[in-house]
């Protein structure tokens, strides 16, 4: 099998897997418990605290807040915030956001809040310009993602959140496809909340993370206990915890390389389709893109029917979110950048890991040409000279 389908989930890390181990067995005390056992627990959960606020460069240790997930961490930003500020109820965002905030937007306008989502062009990039006419007395939070989970294309989070703040208004970002992948510091940003997912940087699914720096007003979007400094109720999922820990101090590790190899394997691969297939183009900024992914629309064919042959050779690879890819209907990231119905339904993404090989890009450049040829063989929208 060659998975090229990380920005949907990654494998977890043999040293990930070594790290969290001990704590389904033996260090499982609650380490919210008094008793020395319970320390056992308690000091891995807060280095692992302090090693996710590394990879971030968070000022605080304890400005991380440890979730479930990714869109956890990007609802209890935005809620938070939200019911911190009841007199305020405008939120500004963008067309291309992952669901957990786009389809979040769209429950609040039901609620009875202003929603804004900014449009992007054709590359997928964000007009500043248009960010700074919207806010308006009335707009608690902007919430803008890193980068873009089917483009790769990345935003100016720090002219972003700039500009949010000569308005005083919140600043949130979902880092969930940048984290581990380009350097991430809030520090420098100046963000006020960032969201970022275990299972997208070789740790388990079902742990995530909410940085939020000091002096935020938020309310907790879970009550009950008076775990993470208050701020997320519900005894911590230890192991899963660790796990994150040892992810995110692998990330760091591991940066210069997915920059500089990973990138010049997705170059190489897309490259080498680009030249091999016609009438196919990258969709989003060729230059400010995360290192790891290349979004491709094959023209005249369907891109589930590429998925599934792709499949039957062994290969994964995705047509856009994960987290849509139950719906028929075409990516609502490509629509918004501009491509047409027929454009956005023959796209596919390709997302590298530092796992990834020279060998295994080879066999997707071999594949994949014959399998769009035999696609366009049988499509009564393919021209004639493509037939030839």
């Amino acid at each position: 099998m060659i998975y090229i389908d990380n920005n949907a989930t990654t494998r977890v890390a043999d040293e990930v897997v070594a790290a969290m181990q001990p704590f389904f067995t033996d260090v499982y005390a609650n380490p919210s418990s008094m008793y020395a056992f319970a320390l056992e627990a308690k000091q891995p959960l807060e280095a692992a605290r302090a090693a996710v606020a590394r990879l971030v460069n968070a000022a605080h240790a304890d400005e991380i807040i440890f979730t479930s997930c990714g869109t956890e961490s990007d609802n209890a930003a935005i809620l938070g915030v939200l019911a911190a500020q009841p007199r305020k109820n405008h939120v500004v965002t963008t067309a291309v956001e992952h669901p957990a905030v786009y389809n979040l937007g769209e429950e609040l306008q039901r609620r009875g809040y202003k929603v804004t989502y900014l449009p992007v062009d054709r590359g997928g990039r964000i007009d500043l310009a248009a960010l700074r006419a919207t806010l308006t007395d009335t707009t608690a939070l902007v919430s803008m993602m890193w980068a873009n989970n089917e483009t790769g294309v990345l935003f100016p989070i720090a002219e972003a959140c700039a500009i949010a703040h000569e308005h005083g208004v919140v600043f949130h970002t979902d880092a969930v496809q940048a984290a581990g992948k380009v350097p991430i510091d809030v520090e420098a940003t100046g963000v006020d909340l960032l969201s970022l997912s275990g299972h997208k940087i070789h740790a388990p699914k079902g742990v995530g993370a909410l940085y939020v720096r000091r002096g935020t007003r938020t309310r907790p979007l879970l009550l009950g206990g008076h775990q993470e400094h208050g701020r997320r109720a519900g005894t911590e999922n230890v192991p899963y915890a660790v796990a994150l820990g040892a992810a995110a101090d692998l990330a760091a590790q591991h940066l210069a390389d997915e920059i500089t190899r990973v990138g010049a394997l997705r170059d190489r691969l897309e490259s080498e389709l680009l030249a091999r297939i016609p009438n196919a183009h990258v969709n989003g900024d060729h230059a400010a893109r995360t290192p790891n992914t290349t979004n491709i629309t094959f023209q005249y064919v369907e891109g589930e029917a590429i998925l599934l042959s792709l499949s039957d050779v062994g290969i994964c690879a995705s047509s856009g979110s994960a987290c849509s890819s139950g719906s028929l209907e075409p990516s609502h990231v490509l629509r918004a950048m501009g491509l047409s119905h027929d454009e956005a339904h023959g796209a596919i993404r390709f997302s590298l890991s530092r796992y990834n090989t020279d060998a295994e890009i080879d066999a997707v450049i071999d594949e994949l040409p014959p399998i769009i040829a035999r696609l366009r063989a049988m499509s009564p929208f393919t021209p004639r000279e493509l037939m030839a």
